[in-house]
């Protein structure tokens, strides 16, 4: 992924998979994240870990501009801190009890998480159209070999048999979270054939890792 010195972005979603008042799970290096957006559609980044009993707070809930448990409802804001808990109304939460979150950035249909403090802005793909996403069980490397091309400085990996496909890939752990792109100006029809090209770099990748 593009990086500098001080951090990176990770492309962690699309933005259509993630409508208003949904929490889905995701993950960047070395943490789970949940990956919500409030009912006004902004979207926030939070460790998958609710402070009081450690559920998942990916399998929470979204209440207007919070995002809640689902155990016992604590709810957290886009900030991460606590802002209400179901079983004292009447008690403002303590400062001290907080979730961890990440800076966020949603550009060209892409939700980017950041790992430290990128000094520069996710790369803007405005001249591409992301249509789905789907998770390899193989590395970077193995996806470049069925793709026939490498990546690129902005991370895009161009398909030798069609051009105006790009894969936008995220390592995970044992695995390879890729998002399939196409230039803005294709119809439905090349959309399709993009979605099913991909299936087949998949199964070209995961071939090569079984050998």
């Amino acid at each position: 992924m593009p990086s500098d010195t001080a951090g990176s972005w990770m492309p962690v979603a699309l933005s259509d998979d993630l409508p208003s008042a949904t929490v889905l799970p995701a993950s960047i290096p070395a943490r789970s994240i949940a990956l919500w957006r409030s009912q006004s559609g902004c979207v926030s980044a939070a460790s998958d870990r609710c402070p009081h009993r450690g559920m998942r707070l990916s399998q929470g809930f979204v209440r207007g501009e919070a995002l809640s448990c689902i155990y016992h409802g604590w709810s957290y804001s886009s900030a991460g801190e606590c802002v209400r808990i179901p079983a004292h109304p009447g008690l403002v939460p303590p400062e001290t009890i907080r979730v961890a979150v990440h800076r966020v950035e949603e550009s060209d249909g892409i939700v980017w998480v950041a790992v430290g403090e990128p000094a520069m802005p996710p790369p803007r793909l405005g001249h591409l159209s992301p249509i789905r996403s789907l998770t390899i069980d193989a590395e970077i490397e193995a996806i470049e070999a069925a793709a026939g091309g490498k990546a690129g400085a902005d991370g895009l990996i161009q398909l030798v048999d069609y051009s105006w496909i790009r894969l936008l890939p995220m390592a995970q752990s044992g695995s390879t979270l890729i998002h399939v792109l196409v230039e803005r100006d294709r119809n439905v029809g090349d959309r399709v054939t993009a979605s099913r090209t991909a299936e087949a770099v998949r199964r070209r990748a995961e071939t090569r890792r079984k050998d």
